[in-house]
């Protein structure tokens, strides 16, 4: 055995032993991941090359596959596995969930919604429809871009909750900046999507806009859009 192989079983054994990365450093966490994507080779320097390259753990995950790529020693396979971590992590976040789960408060809502956008780079936009005993019948992304932007037309956010046969809904949107607060785009925007629903009797319950793993509920933030009711 070499002496990189011996280093890649004790990494390894030490994962196993512990169940957790809480002890691991970040070029440990990384270097451990790469052993599965470059074989017998020390993936230590790489993993500090990533790090110094990107700035942090957070952001070497949320690097596109071609930016990744660019990082001398990095191949294909090792950016594709990196990228896994994150939509993975999604992933888990959203399976998990109860169907037709029961959310009667907006901090249930906001809670439901987070793990949606976990890991997410660019604006992303998803329409919670309710029904009448505010139990989830879907969660539908309507775009990418903002939510004041032509990639996320209100028509289209209506037409979606009328094929739901939603009650009730709750617009999210995500602000990769890491700052939660609505914009007056944001605000503005989601006073005439709350007026098209109520045209065809569905209720706007409130809009929330997320940014890591918090989030601020305009309803809350004093914005009323007639749709407490239930929630």
């Amino acid at each position: 055995m070499s002496i990189h192989e011996g280093h890649r079983q004790r990494m390894r054994d030490r994962f196993v032993q512990e169940k957790t990365l809480d002890s691991f450093s970040d070029i440990q966490v990384l270097e451990l991941l790469l052993f599965y994507a470059i074989p017998r080779r020390d993936t230590n320097p790489l993993a500090h090359s990533l790090l110094d390259h990107f700035g942090s753990l957070p952001l070497v995950l949320d690097a596109p596959v071609e930016e990744l790529e660019n990082v001398p020693g990095m191949t294909h396979n090792a950016a594709v596995l990196l990228k896994l971590v994150t939509e993975m992590g999604r992933m888990y976040g959203v399976k998990r969930q109860e169907p037709n789960q029961e959310l009667r408060t907006i901090k249930a809502c906001g809670e439901y919604l987070v793990p949606r956008f976990f890991g997410r780079v660019h604006e992303n936009v998803f329409l919670l429809c309710l029904d009448a005993q505010c139990r989830v019948i879907s969660c539908l992304k309507v775009g990418e871009g903002s939510i004041n932007s032509a990639n996320v037309p209100i028509r289209r956010v209506v037409e979606m909750a009328l094929n739901s046969k939603a009650t009730s809904v709750v617009l999210a949107h995500n602000h990769p900046s890491g700052n939660a607060v609505p914009s007056p785009e944001d605000i503005a925007t989601t006073y005439r999507l709350a007026e098209a629903l109520r045209l065809v009797d569905i209720i706007l319950v409130d809009h929330i806009v997320v940014a890591n793993d918090d989030f601020v509920s305009m309803v809350h933030s004093g914005h009323r859009f007639d749709g407490s009711a239930g929630i």
